[in-house]
């Protein structure tokens, strides 16, 4: 299911970017189009992401085989890191002289990328970096397939409307990713009469001990409906230990966002028994040539 759903997303503009440069095969003969990657490839977002983008190439081609021109991917592994994400995309902009980047996958990495990619005029392409602060209308070379995460929030709203809750407690990954939607949330929730009394703020790299402790103090507040908003490699643990806290039995509520829904067919079958019961949403694609 998460291989289908990078893969609907990477095929689409892997399709746009051999389109745009059809023009090359006419004015220039056989000619080879790079294209840089920046990714996690450690992470199961990049791994898939990878295959996608090559199995994209290669279906595309074997309906186009007589095009001229062939695009060229040039992966740099970026980790997990802003900093080393900046230096790959700079080493494939200046060495490589790419004519556009995919990634990298974290809104935190790509908002220095999308700086290094105006300076250059080097498109940034993500399917990823999902934060509203990043914005296409601001950033001429920046360009994102997927749905921001704001779009989401009146599905969310809706639900809650719909059950009637008035208080809401938020649990979110501190990163930009995590942050970035508080404001969406707030203004969505206060038109619908519903409080946010309490957000929980976790770090990305916090341990199962650290996570455990925030899951009892949000336990001892008597909350009892939950948004989640964090990747899965945090959600995971997050799940796992208010499972163990006897937090998933009747009487508790929990949503997760896009960032963690989409990635749930690749969790493991404890982390999946664990989250049984809670509420994901995921964008709608519609069918497009």
């Amino acid at each position: 299911m998460a291989l289908a759903y990078y893969q609907k997303h990477l095929l689409s503009f892997v399709a746009f970017l051999l389109l745009v440069n059809l023009h090359v095969e006419h004015s220039m003969g056989k000619e080879v189009v790079p294209v840089g990657v920046v990714l996690d490839l450690n992470s199961t977002v990049g791994g898939v992401a990878e295959r996608c983008m090559s199995m994209a190439l290669s279906d595309f081609y074997g309906v186009y085989d007589y095009y001229n021109t062939r695009i060229a991917l040039l992966t740099r592994d970026s980790g997990k890191d802003v900093i080393a994400a900046a230096s790959a995309a700079l080493d494939l902009m200046k060495n490589e002289e790419v004519h556009a980047i995919i990634g990298p996958q974290s809104s935190a990495q790509a908002k220095f990328v999308i700086e290094l990619g105006r300076k250059a005029q080097v498109p940034i392409i993500s399917f990823s970096a999902t934060s509203p602060s990043l914005s296409p209308a601001q950033n001429p070379f920046f360009i994102r397939t997927a749905l921001d995460d704001s779009a989401e929030v009146k599905a969310i709203a809706a639900i809650v409307k719909a059950y009637g809750w008035r208080e809401i407690v938020l649990i979110y990954e501190d990163t930009d990713y995590g942050n970035d939607l508080i404001p969406y949330l707030m203004d969505a929730f206060e038109e619908i009469e519903t409080r946010m009394p309490y957000r929980s703020a976790i770090p990305p790299f916090s341990n199962n001990s650290e996570i455990a402790k925030e899951i009892k103090k949000l336990n001892e507040t008597n909350a009892r409906i939950f948004l989640v908003h964090m990747m899965a490699s945090l959600g995971s643990k997050l799940f796992a230990l208010a499972n163990n806290a006897g937090m998933m039995r009747e009487g508790y509520a929990w949503i997760i966002t896009e960032g963690l829904s989409a990635l749930f067919d690749t969790l493991g079958p404890k982390v999946k028994e664990s989250m049984q019961g809670a509420v994901g949403l995921r964008p709608y694609i519609r069918r497009s040539k």
